[in-house]
Order: C-alpha cells, then structure tokens, then sequence
C-alpha cells in the first residue's frame, strides 16, 4: 500500500512490492495472480460470507432486512481499519482501472446476493432489487464511513444508511 501511495498504482511494478516485503517476484506470484490482487484480494471470501449470511438470516425476516445482515458481516470483514480502506480507496479512485474494477467487484457481490435470496425463494424483481439498493447503501455508508473521524464503525455507518433507504422506501 506504501508504494501504490508513493509512486502511484501504476509506477510500482511486481518486483517493487516484492523487494518492499522482503519476498521474491515467484513467491509474490504464488499468493497473487497480479498486482491488483494486492487490493482485491479476499473476494471469494467476501462472496461466501454474504450467502450464508442470506441462507442463515431467519426465515421471516423481510428482504432488505437479510440483506441488512449480510452487509453487517461484508462490514465486520473489512471494516476493521479505516485508515488502511481509506488509503485502499485513495490508490482505487486515483486510477480509472482500478475504479472499474472496484465496481465489477461491487457487482457481482450484488449478484451472489441476488442469487442467495432467489434461493431464500424471494422472487424477481425483488431479489436483484434488493441486492443492488443494498449494495449502494453500503457504498453511501462506507464513503461517510472512510470520509469521517466520529469513532462510528463501518457497520453502523452501513445500517444507517440502510435505515435511510428503507425510511425513502416507506415514503419518508
């Protein structure tokens, strides 16, 4: 992160973070198939998490409530320090790959949490629609989330922004 900071993601070469940690270019290769993976890493994870948060949410709980508790769990993952997302998010926005490929990202979380309520039998439109307003809830939440010093966690600055989506919903 300290190179992509320093010299720009696109100055830093694989051989540059290899020497920085100490490792060689092959051993830098068996963790990450590129140096954007250094970024994006964790993603089948993240996918994983997300599914079973939807198939284990309890069977009466409205849509966009389980859809609230998947991203409660995407926020307890990556949510941990803010000063290195804020950072991460510095090197993403500082370069139009990169951007797309945070949106891809975003993407297909919203599409793995689509296919987890159609299996939970939410029907269509409701369960793309879901997915994806959820997905750009937690996106307002994380950008106040990185753009604040109040203390606030990733998940409550999630679930508040959830809380204005489903006030905006009810006609509020």
């Amino acid at each position: 992160m300290d190179l992509y900071l320093e010299h720009g993601f696109d100055q830093t070469t694989v051989a540059d973070i290899a020497e920085r940690a100490g490792l060689t270019e092959r051993t830098f290769f068996r963790h990450f198939t590129d140096k954007r993976e250094v970024l994006f890493g964790g993603q089948d994870v993240l996918h994983e998490l997300t599914a079973k948060a939807i198939a284990e949410a309890a069977d009466s709980a409205a849509p966009i409530d389980v859809m609230e508790s998947a991203l409660t769990v995407v926020c307890e993952m990556i949510g941990q320090d803010r000063e290195f997302s804020r950072q991460r998010q510095s090197v993403i926005d500082a370069n139009a790959a990169l951007r797309e490929r945070e949106l891809i990202k975003l993407a297909s979380l919203a599409e793995t949490s689509a296919e987890a309520l159609r299996a939970r039998g939410v029907r269509e439109p409701a369960a793309s629609l879901t997915a994806e307003v959820g997905i750009a809830a937690f996106k307002i939440g994380f950008v106040r989330w990185i753009e604040s010093d109040r203390g606030r966690t990733l998940t409550e600055s999630a679930r508040e922004a959830i809380a204005e989506l489903k006030t905006v919903t009810a006609g509020g």
